[in-house]
């Protein structure tokens, strides 16, 4: 089955937000989205508010909810208490746990699960005793040992970071290193019983190698590339192009 596109409202956001204005929509473009066959909405909301607004929350649930039942909605963060309070108010199908600090410009490498593995167990049983999958942000480096230890926190799935990946666009050899170490991290996640998403700085161009590497990729969450792509294509078309990158019939 292909991965599913959960398709990253942040970048749409950070472009409402340069002005005191209401456009672009965060809402009408997710809607937009979903109505052109995507199967979720992503949203990272920092505590500066600097794309996502707190605001945007209860809208984009109320879509789902309303107008697009079947589709998930997937709130990904650091582990604050503030961003746990957040998650348990508007109750996401899946949380997305990453590492960074909240002040860094986007997230750049997932948890060292040696080091923080044993602060991560309460949290991920907290937020799947509300109901919530969680999934954990994850170097998708090879390391076996890692996704064992990803594993004994309780989560549901690890998230592969894939910027390493989308930063050689033009290093092809390299890419296809990239690619392995990937594959091996979720060959390793299949051994163990965890779901395997995706995401940061995947295109049209680099998905299809992606998903021939992973065929048991559940999902990729794409925000960048995708409205890069979005400003050419417009949305509805952008969404169709990332599907079929991704190996769905559309």
């Amino acid at each position: 089955m292909p991965a599913k596109l959960s398709v990253n409202l942040n970048a749409v956001a950070m472009l409402r937000n340069r002005r005191d204005l209401p456009w672009p929509s965060v809402e009408h473009l997710g809607r937009v989205a979903l109505e052109a066959g995507a199967y979720g909405l992503t949203v990272h909301p920092r505590p500066d508010q600097r794309h996502i607004r707190f605001s945007d929350l209860p809208v984009l649930r109320a879509l789902i909810d309303d107008v697009f039942p079947k589709a998930e909605f997937n709130i990904e963060g650091y582990p604050s208490e503030d961003f746990l309070a957040l998650c348990e108010k508007t109750q996401p199908e899946q949380v997305t746990l990453v590492p960074d600090d909240p002040a860094q410009a986007t997230s750049d490498h997932g948890f060292d699960f040696r080091r923080q593995g044993e602060m991560l167990k309460p949290i991920v049983a907290r937020l799947k005793s509300a109901g919530m999958r969680v999934s954990l942000f994850a170097d998708g480096d090879g390391d076996v040992e890692a996704v064992k230890l990803a594993k004994a926190t309780g989560a549901d799935r690890i998230e592969l970071y894939t910027g390493p990946y989308g930063g050689c666009y033009d290093q092809p050899e390299k890419a296809r290193e990239m690619l392995e170490l990937l594959g091996r991290t979720a060959d390793a996640a299949k051994v163990e019983g965890l779901g395997v998403n995706a995401g940061h700085d995947l295109t049209v161009a680099n998905l299809p190698a992606l998903a021939a590497r992973i065929p048991d990729l559940a999902e990729v969450s794409i925000g960048h590339g995708l409205t890069a792509d979005a400003l050419e294509y417009g949305m509805a078309e952008t969404v169709r192009r990332f599907r079929r990158a991704c190996g769905e019939k559309v």
